[in-house]
Formats: structure tokens, C-alpha cells, sequence
């Protein structure tokens, strides 16, 4: 019988690669100036997912990786392996395809995974700081910015921002749509500074047409302003939040809005628990959310590949610890 400690398959990191790949898909071409470029972006994703996967986030062991490991390049798309300030660069860039990838797989998960029939095709939205490598940058010296002496690997990139649980938080936000029925997977997901708040990261990607509309949205008051409630209006959805329910608590719409808590919150949960990635892993706001989005898109991918074939949705943490125990197989 196969354990969390005795990997099912010596090669289960490769079968992740294999899998994530068969649901990459290829952005529109775009014309761009210069040097055409060595490496395909799709390898720096698949890279950021290895990372993910084997919790490895510096570049020079990502090089190190590929360097020993052959099979692994190959199946990553690396004719070679990139110079280190290479890896560095390119996995910061690879930032906004991650979102690109998470965005059309939503729209495909909405597609094949169907509520139940007395269920509405619903969603709902919500943020999370993630706290930033390094010492605490005070407000003061951001002003100036100025990093006081003795005070090492600082990441200026960061910012500060407060919420009623966790208090005030250094680092960056990850706003995460969800599907409510049959069970919680992402749909959307932007990476940004603390600083941008999580209403206006909606308001945006409706008017660039990136987040699916659903039938109904569900969100806390963050996203209750009239202004952006009448704008999902207008784009053929509900967005239903505390300022629109009634007083007392027996409605039905208490009622629908108690699943919000059942699926944002626990998929915030999920995620961090399969990927372990709770703080940020590294630094810098670009380079930092390439590995957290291609988190989002991992568990994408696993939990429609675990649809199509008729096994339990939520058998995801399993499978990434099966691919990090393959390295030491």
C-alpha cells in the first residue's frame, strides 16, 4: 500500500510535468523586437511548477537541477541549461503568462465541472497577504527610500497593508476566484503589491474581460461598493456580499452566502497545505508570483485531470508529494 512516505512511481515528478503540459495553453503569438528567444516561455512556467513541487526557488539550484538531471531538461523543453542571471530574469518575466494559463483553464473548468441541478454556477472571491522575505521595511524609510544601515536582505518590492485578522502585513496579495459547486478550484488569480486592494483587481480584470462571470459571486464588504456590484451587474452576473443581505438570518440568501467561507477560505487551505507555500518564497514581486500562480495553475490542472478520470477532485497533495519524493528515489 502506497504512503505519504514511499513515492508510488520513482518517476511521479516527471508524470506531473507530463500532465501539467497536456493543459498548457499556447498564448496568441506576439511580435516582439530583437533576439529571438533561445528558451519558450512554457519551460519556465513548467519550471516554476518544478520548483513548486520540490520547493526549490533560488536559480542557481533550479540550474543545479537541470544540470544533473537530463531527463528532467528534456521534459522541460531545455535544449541546455540557462545561465543562472537567465533563470532569474525569465522566471521573473513569466509572471503575467502564469496568470494568463490559470485564466484559461478557469474558463475551462467552468466548461466541464457543472454544479449539481439545484445548484447555481456560482463563485466566490477573496484575497491573502503573503509575508515577504526579510526584515520589516518601516514606512518612514520607504518614504525616503532609504534602507538603514545593518538592515540586510530587505525586499523593497514589498509593501505594507492591514486586515482585521492578521494585522499589518509586509509583502504581496494573491486575489483568488473559486468555484463553489461541486467543490472549490480556482478560476481566476492575480498577483500584485499589498497596496492594490482586492475591489480594484476585480474592477480591472472585468474591464479587461479576465475574470469568468459567473451567475453569482460571492465576496466579503471588501467588494460591497455599489459602483463595482452594478459593473458585475452589467456583465450578466450577482455579486452578492454583507451589504446586500437582509437583517435577520434566516434567508435564503444568508443561506447562499454561507458557502463562501465553505470554499474561498478552505481553498486558500488547500493550497497552501499541497504546496506549502505560505510566505513568500522568494523576493521580488514579479520573480515571487510566478512560483505562487504556478501553485494556482498546478492545482488546476491535478484537480480537472482528477475530474476527467473519475478520481476524488481533491487527491492533490498527495500527488505533489509523490513528485518530491521522487528526487530521492
Amino acid at each position: 500500500m502506497a504512503t505519504n512516505l514511499t513515492p508510488v512511481s520513482p518517476d511521479a515528478l516527471l508524470t506531473i510535468v507530463e500532465q501539467v503540459k497536456e493543459y498548457y495553453m499556447d498564448p496568441p503569438p506576439q511580435r516582439r523586437r530583437g533576439r529571438p528567444r533561445t528558451f519558450s516561455g512554457r519551460a519556465f512556467l513548467l519550471l516554476a511548477v518544478v520548483g513548486v513541487v520540490l520547493r526549490t526557488f533560488k536559480p542557481q539550484e533550479l540550474a543545479t537541477l537541470l544540470s544533473k538531471d537530463g531527463g528532467l531538461r528534456q521534459a522541460l523543453g531545455f535544449a541546455r541549461v540557462p545561465h543562472r542571471r537567465t533563470l532569474e530574469r525569465r522566471l521573473a518575466a513569466t509572471l503575467p503568462e502564469a496568470e494568463a494559463q490559470v485564466q484559461a483553464l478557469g474558463h475551462q473548468i467552468l466548461l466541464e465541472v457543472e454544479p449539481g441541478p439545484d445548484e447555481p454556477q456560482a463563485a466566490a472571491i477573496d484575497g491573502r497577504m503573503y509575508q515577504a522575505q526579510g526584515p520589516r521595511w518601516h514606512k518612514r524609510d520607504r518614504e525616503q527610500d532609504r534602507v538603514p544601515a545593518g538592515l540586510r536582505n530587505v525586499d523593497t518590492e514589498s509593501a505594507w497593508s492591514k486586515s482585521g485578522y492578521r494585522g499589518w502585513v509586509q509583502g504581496y496579495r494573491l486575489v483568488l476566484q473559486a468555484l463553489v459547486f461541486p467543490a472549490p478550484v480556482p478560476l481566476f488569480a492575480h498577483w500584485g503589491p499589498n497596496s492594490v486592494g482586492e475591489s480594484t483587481v476585480l474592477e480591472q480584470a472585468l474591464a479587461a474581460e479576465q475574470v469568468p462571470v459567473t451567475e453569482l459571486l460571492l465576496s466579503d464588504a471588501t467588494f460591497g461598493g455599489a459602483d463595482l456590484v452594478a459593473t458585475y451587474a452589467q456583465h450578466g452576473g450577482w455579486l452578492l456580499t454583507p451589504q446586500q443581505l437582509p437583517a435577520h438570518r434566516e434567508s435564503w440568501k444568508q443561506d447562499l452566502y454561507a458557502y463562501r467561507r465553505e470554499t474561498i477560505e478552505l481553498l486558500f487551505q488547500r493550497l497552501i497545505q499541497a504546496c506549502d507555500l505560505k510566505a513568500c518564497p522568494t523576493k521580488g514581486l514579479a520573480r515571487t508570483g510566478t512560483f505562487v500562480i504556478a501553485s494556482v495553475w498546478l492545482y488546476q490542472v491535478l484537480f480537472l485531470d482528477n475530474h476527467r478520470h473519475h478520481r476524488p477532485v481533491t487527491h492533490i497533495k498527495e500527488i505533489i508529494d509523490e513528485g518530491r519524493w521522487r528526487i530521492a528515489a
